[in-house]
């Protein structure tokens, strides 16, 4: 199946990587938080290829074209662990203790340069989010840098927030209207009908069902921030905006 992506979010892309490459240099261990297809690692890779990415996901389906992209590469490790809760961080530190051993320079605090994220936190709760910054930082080197690119209005323009949003939904409709880019919708009807995904999309229809977007919270900004004061960064704050959306960047 072919991986035509529904909307494009490189600006929020390139500031992730920015941030990376000033802060870590040329060959950062990353983690791909909630990865998906693993967009943010092939980005990651083909800007920096002396990088290593570890991509993890719960979504079966995602988790599959994800290795089919990167099959071979010896610097992705691909996991799967859900996010909603805190025993994902066993899953990832299991997953590549071999690659880090106890003894090795980064080891401490899980041995990360930087853990990236975009549009997919917004699907836990509040209560979660908070909790999952934490333990962020837990698998952070000293120094090493957490960005999240997602939902997160400015509470300074909450009118104009709302006229925005109602903006960007008859925007993307239009574009789904003229068939410039498929709907969430249509994407997965296509992978539901492709030999090679139908049975992991099953899977995911069952993991999902009744509860896949019940949880979405996208708070301001300044309420992300303050989550990562409390999960003990040391400086935090903005570095994208678009619209309605921001990135923030996170210093151990």
């Amino acid at each position: 199946m072919t991986i035509t992506p529904v909307l494009k979010c490189e600006e929020r892309f390139t500031a992730l990587l920015d941030v990376v490459e000033a802060a870590r240099g040329q060959k950062p261990r990353v983690l791909d938080l909630a990865c998906g297809t693993a967009s943010i690692t092939g980005r990651l890779l083909a800007r920096l290829p002396g990088a290593t990415s570890v991509a993890v996901d719960l979504d079966p389906a995602l988790l599959r074209i994800a290795a089919g992209t990167h099959a071979g590469d010896q610097r992705v490790r691909i996991v799967r662990a859900d996010l909603g809760t805190p025993d994902w961080v066993r899953a990832v530190t299991d997953a590549v203790t071999d690659a880090v051993p106890a003894t090795a320079p980064g080891a401490e605090g899980g041995g990360f340069d930087a853990v990236l994220t975009a549009t997919a936190l917004h699907w836990l709760t509040p209560e979660r989010q908070r909790a999952l910054y934490a333990e962020v930082a837990g698998l952070l080197v000293p120094g090493g840098v957490f960005c999240n690119a997602d939902h997160m209005p400015d509470p300074g323009l909450p009118e104009l927030t709302g006229r925005l949003g109602r903006w960007r939904d008859a925007r993307r409709a239009s574009l789904y209207a003229e068939k410039s880019a498929p709907s969430w919708s249509e994407w997965w009807d296509a992978a539901r009908s492709a030999p090679e995904l139908a049975d992991a999309v099953a899977e995911r229809d069952t993991i999902f069902a009744g509860s896949h977007g019940s949880a979405e919270s996208s708070p301001p900004y300044t309420t992300h921030l303050d989550y990562l004061r409390a999960a003990g960064f040391a400086e935090v704050g903005l570095v994208w905006r678009g619209l309605t959306d921001a990135a923030f960047a996170a210093v151990r």
